[in-house]
């Protein structure tokens, strides 16, 4: 239980149900939804859906000598009774056949499909939080996808679905040993500090603090946030981002009330009397934030994106298409986002936040 949790927010919570997209068939999506549903019971996971080709899952199924019986369900409701005994699947079929290890742009149009279907099935209230399996970014792009990843995509079904109640995408990496938020995240590095702004800083931070609070328990979340050069600019000999940009983003934030502190000096932030000192990062780019927790948390850190009208995670690494197929993946990190989906889900379900609130 992290610092500060409400242990009995989501004690009432109704079960809920994950709708799982299938992303791209020919990674190891396949292999570790087969295995994590094979650990259902001593996991103690909530009851998911696959939205996918149940042919190729079947397939797969045979390649690795997994006992997986699969039940095909055109309503997503009878997928929780099914669940104990038979893994559902809601057919998203594909378009060419699936390879292990092969990728193939004539499945992208699927593995997008699957992913707006999860997404509409808790609009509809059929299920209660998306969690996705890896997607091959450059599969799609080849066919025309216009979204440089899967959080940039879900921001905009939303926008599309949900209307502007929440619509700004942020990409929270937590596991148990850190919580972190890049705040640019799929763009070059030369770009980062044209990139970051006060009033980013600001709108990220805010999104930051209420998902603590209100998908994770946090009385009053700590928030950390890092420099953008070394030694946080050294009083501006290193940089001026730091102090120009940075440091008025925290003190607006502290006027606010929000527990904030910073700029810190990424290179001593991330050892483990460091993070005894907040509950989550708020660091300036990409590999500033994920090296870290996938140095501490390779094969349990999870994807969360905050910021939308509905639960999101994700295994927090790639398609692995060299493995697909071979019995070698691990399903420890889809584990964990599915665990962690239907634990945000019962506790937004048990005890909904007022909108609008810090």
């Amino acid at each position: 239980m992290a610092r500060g949790a409400h242990s009995d927010r989501s004690a009432t919570a109704p079960v809920p149900l994950v709708a799982l997209s299938m992303g791209d068939p020919a990674g190891i999506g396949p292999d570790i939804t087969l295995m994590a549903w094979s650990e259902r019971a001593r996991r103690g996971l909530t009851p998911f859906v696959l939205l996918g080709d149940p042919d190729a899952l079947a397939a797969r199924a045979l390649a690795l000598g997994l006992d997986a019986p699969i039940e095909i369900v055109s309503n997503l409701s009878d997928s929780i009774g099914a669940f104990k005994s038979r893994l559902p699947v809601h057919p998203v079929r594909c378009a060419a056949p699936v390879m292990a290890g092969q990728a193939d742009t004539r499945n992208a149009p699927s593995v997008i499909a699957a992913i707006e279907t999860a997404v509409l099935a808790v609009k509809r209230g059929e299920a209660q939080a998306v969690v996705t399996n890896p997607i091959a970014k450059s599969v799609l792009t080849a066919h025309g996808f216009p979204h440089p990843g899967h959080t940039e995509f879900l921001g905009a079904l939303a926008r599309e679905h949900f209307g502007s109640a929440q619509s700004k995408p942020v990409m929270l990496l937590a596991s148990d040993e850190l919580k972190v938020v890049p705040l640019t995240v799929h763009i070059p590095l030369k770009d980062v500090p044209a990139a970051i702004s006060t009033d980013a800083i600001i709108e990220t931070a805010r999104i930051l603090n209420r998902s603590l609070r209100d998908d994770f328990g946090y009385v009053r979340p700590r928030i950390a946030v890092t420099g953008l050069n070394p030694h946080a600019g050294e009083q501006g000999t290193m940089g001026t981002e730091d102090d120009r940009i940075i440091a008025p983003a925290i003190a607006a934030l502290a006027r606010e009330g929000l527990a904030v502190t910073g700029p810190h000096p990424a290179d001593t932030l991330f050892h483990a009397a460091a993070r005894k000192t907040y509950d989550a990062v708020l660091a300036m780019y990409h590999d500033q934030a994920l090296i870290p927790i996938k140095t501490l948390a390779f094969d349990t850190g999870v994807n969360v994106t905050i910021g939308l009208p509905f639960v999101r995670t994700s295994p927090d690494h790639g398609t692995a298409f060299s493995i697909a197929g071979t019995g070698q993946a691990r399903a420890s990190s889809l584990v964990e986002a599915l665990k962690l989906a239907g634990s945000i889900a019962a506790r937004r379900v048990a005890s909904p936040a007022p909108a609008g609130v810090l």
